[in-house]
């Protein structure tokens, strides 16, 4: 258990040096920070608030409870559910009752990784949260609404906290560079290895902080090759003229709709080691399930759907072997963008204007009034018909006869496309 009110005799880290001392100097999160938000109440009310701040490592969750203790003077007590007990969480409230009986100071008791506590030591919490003897934090990586006891989230608003972009770790890595508290300009960051750290970086702050601090222990002059040697991690000549990035990601795509899982595999493997965000290259799988295999393997969307889960669950290195999983399903599906060709089409035909209106008879028809406008009238409920299939008209007039999805024969696609002429030869009277 920690508490501010002590200090330490050690130097801190430089991710602790540049945490924010108000909510305006804090980086990303703009959603939960403007005025108006329970964020901002919290701060400028002496109310209690429960909260739970839920994100990805590295958003800010500890930051945001810091902040609100320090600017409010609130006391600030942090327990890891990781290393504590129930005793201690007792002993933290007990404390904080004392604190407010003969002070009248509020204690913000923040919890990280609150999800490891088990339901006894969740249940802990209760009587403070509900009693309002403190103002209660709890920060987690994980959904709350499986990792936490119904009453203790009942009691608390739930706020979400976004990964940061990479103008995000940009700017906290450039205010640490050039701010007193941080590295005071005694350190130059060479633009690559700035593109560099914020890569490596994968939208977590923190992460970015202690890679620039090992770096700059390493040299005053803060290079690609200094950031390797500090984060131990090869950038096996990627992004250095800031063209290899885009460079291994379009050959990592183009391998797979090329069908060489080997290949793709290499450049997977290239990028995982470079440090690429492991959630940048997943979301890259997931538009290639629909893009490049669609229905000609529609399983291939789940898998690649699941791996990004993973991913974000577990985090490298194990998450490799879930990107390397929907690589290989990828790569070795048959190949149909007929899905992208499709909605592309009609994407076309609506930046035309070929919009037109809603067939009176498709219209909503159950709210008040709309019977006396017509809507709905004539509509045919296809489930009353032989093949659950009834002729009438489903576009608009605009683009009556339009045709996107134009199906391959490929792999699973073949059937689809087979059936889907009979219905559109049948819905047309073709």
């Amino acid at each position: 258990m920690f508490d501010s009110a002590a200090q330490e005799a050690t130097p801190q880290p430089l991710a602790v040096r540049m945490r924010p001392r108000t909510l305006d100097e804090v980086i990303g999160q703009r959603h939960l920070l403007g005025s108006g938000t329970p964020l901002r109440r919290l701060v400028e009310s002496e109310a209690p608030m429960s909260l739970f701040l839920w994100g990805p490592p590295g958003t800010g969750k500890t930051t945001l409870a810091y902040v609100v203790s320090n600017v409010t003077k609130r006391r600030f007590v942090e327990i890891s559910a990781v290393s504590a007990g129930i005793k201690d969480v007792r002993a933290a409230i007990e404390a904080a009752r004392r604190e407010l009986g003969m002070s009248g100071r509020q204690t913000v008791l923040f919890v990280d990784e609150v999800h490891r506590f088990n339901k006894a030591q969740q249940d802990a919490l209760l009587p403070a949260v509900e009693n309002r003897w403190v103002t209660f934090i709890g920060a987690t990586t994980e959904n709350p609404s499986f990792s936490v006891i119904s009453p203790l989230l009942s009691r608390s608003l739930l706020l979400t906290l976004e990964s940061h972009s990479d103008d995000d770790i940009r700017a906290v890595l450039q205010r640490a560079v050039a701010d007193e508290r941080g590295l005071a300009g005694r350190a130059t960051l060479a633009p690559e290895a700035l593109d560099h750290l914020v890569r490596l970086a994968g939208g977590d702050a923190r992460r970015s902080l202690t890679y620039l601090e090992a770096a700059a222990l390493l040299s005053d002059e803060v290079t690609v090759e200094v950031v390797e040697k500090a984060a131990d991690k090869a950038a096996v000549r990627y992004d250095r003229q800031g063209d290899q990035h885009y460079d291994v990601i379009s050959a990592f795509i183009k391998a797979m709709r090329g069908s060489d899982a080997d290949a793709a595999l290499h450049y997977l493997a290239r990028m995982v080691e470079a440090g690429e965000d492991p959630r940048f290259i997943a979301r890259r799988v997931v538009i290639f399930a629909s893009e490049d295999v669609g229905l000609a393997d529609p399983t291939c969307l789940q898998t690649a759907v699941a791996a990004a889960q993973a991913v974000q669950l577990i985090g490298l290195p194990e998450g490799q072997i879930n990107l390397a999983h929907a690589v290989i399903h990828c790569a070795l599906a048959p190949k149909s963008n007929a899905v992208v060709k499709a909605i592309g089409a009609a994407v076309g035909d609506v930046r035309k204007g070929l919009i037109g209106q809603v067939p009176p008879h498709l219209r909503d028809s159950h709210y008040p009034g709309a019977a006396g406008l017509g809507h709905g009238d004539g509509y045919k409920y296809p489930h009353d018909f032989d093949h659950g299939l009834v002729r009438q008209e489903y576009a608009p007039e605009q683009v009556r006869g339009r045709r996107y999805y134009e199906p391959t024969r490929h792999g699973a696609e073949a059937p689809v496309a087979g059936r889907w002429a009979k219905i559109r030869a049948f819905l047309r009277g073709e």
